[in-house]
């Protein structure tokens, strides 16, 4: 449905928000996108090459074939200024003039069986936009083979679900304190799961803590615009990055875009 506006009219709009921004430093950077998901990484490598950048940077695509191959002639001219680069195309349906190591690597999908076998550094950020179904499996394939959860982010490009329940459409699984180096920050507290978490650097937000630990929580937006996240905040105080849209009610928190400024119990 398409909306015509008037001369005069009032639009009420925000700066961008969310948090699959590209985070700095040394550490290797998988970049993994499957059809037009590759729009969002692909700024991501446009980052890394205006920065000069020398981090191992893996860029990993799965199209049908070179007819419906994104953005392949500027990926690929990107890549070549990058000293330190891996690339890994898959194509489900080549076409016979497709020629395989100069036109992609692998037929077939972009799976996480094929991640399995690659040699994917364990110390990598990994940014991953494309179907769910896509972005489950190798987000699941990523965090078994011993990637930190916090640093395995996703975006969906595209329509999804309109609320993630995180609390029912599979297995429970027992929560636990997260993978990786322990926190050094306040406690986090998740009331209902009985499990207190040292609050990490690493993580953007309350969510993203509950997430690592697999603590039942609710989201939909994830930029603390919808209050679909929010819950009883039953001790301590937080702020927010991005900043909220509107305030939650007293004494609740949204938890997507919160991160506490000291111990925190949480209705989680």
């Amino acid at each position: 449905m398409h909306t015509r506006l008037r001369v005069g009219a009032t639009l009420d709009v925000a700066a961008p928000r969310g948090r699959f921004t590209l985070a700095t430093g040394d550490d290797p950077v998988l970049l993994l996108s499957a059809g037009i998901g590759a729009t969002p990484v692909l700024a991501m490598l446009h980052a890394l090459v205006g920065a000069g950048s020398e981090r191992e940077v893996w860029w990993l695509h799965g199209a049908r074939n070179s007819r419906e191959h994104p953005f392949a002639a500027e990926a690929a001219a990107l890549l070549a200024r990058l000293p330190h680069a891996r690339v890994e195309i898959c194509y489900s349906a080549p076409l016979p003039g497709d020629v395989p190591g100069r036109d992609y690597q692998h037929a077939g999908r972009l799976t996480g069986d094929l991640l399995a076998a690659l040699p994917i550094p364990r110390d990598a950020r990994a940014y991953i936009c494309g179907p769910a179904a896509f972005m489950d499996d190798v987000r699941a394939t990523l965090v078994g083979l011993g990637l930190d959860r916090a640093r395995v982010l996703t975006e969906v490009f595209g329509a999804g679900a309109a609320i993630t329940p995180g609390i029912a459409g599979g297995p429970l699984v027992p929560v636990h304190q997260p993978g990786g180096r322990p926190g050094t920050g306040p406690d986090v507290t998740f009331a209902r799961s009985g499990l207190t978490v040292p609050w990490r650097d690493d993580v953007g937000s309350l969510l993203e803590l509950a997430e690592a630990c697999d603590v039942p929580s609710r989201w939909s937006c994830r930029t603390g615009i919808c209050h679909t996240c929010e819950a009883g905040l039953l001790a301590g105080s937080v702020s927010y990055d991005p900043p909220m849209i509107d305030p939650p009610a007293d004494g609740n928190v949204l938890v997507c875009s919160a991160q506490p400024l000291e111990e925190v119990v949480v209705d989680l």
